[in-house]
């Protein structure tokens, strides 16, 4: 984020070229529980799994899930969806301690 804070300083980039973080995570339901970020070995068996992309700011890039072996509510699709937002609040976080703050 350094290089480029300085290369708009020097007038070398007219904007930030970054505009926020994105983050990826998966979710799924196995043997009736939620779980955040599914192992190979647990996607394989789950009853649903989901994968969510969020921008820094929570708004979603992607969402995308399949009830592999049963149908879920919508309770459970909430429940989904605010977990992949922890998990994603989680890494976004990360990245602003190693790029250095807020972009």
């Amino acid at each position: 984020m350094d290089l480029f804070r300085k290369m708009m300083e020097e007038g070398k980039c007219g904007m930030m070229p970054v505009q926020d973080y994105v983050s990826a995570v998966s979710v799924g339901i196995l043997d009736g529980q939620l779980l955040l970020d599914l192992e190979y070995a647990e996607d394989s068996q789950a009853e649903v799994d989901m994968n969510v992309v969020m921008t820094g700011m929570g708004k979603f890039i992607e969402v995308q899930g399949t009830a592999e072996k049963v149908p879920f509510s919508h309770d459970r699709l909430q429940a989904m969806i605010e977990m992949a937002g922890q998990g994603i609040q989680k890494l976004t976080e990360i990245q602003k301690q190693t790029l250095g703050g807020n972009l």
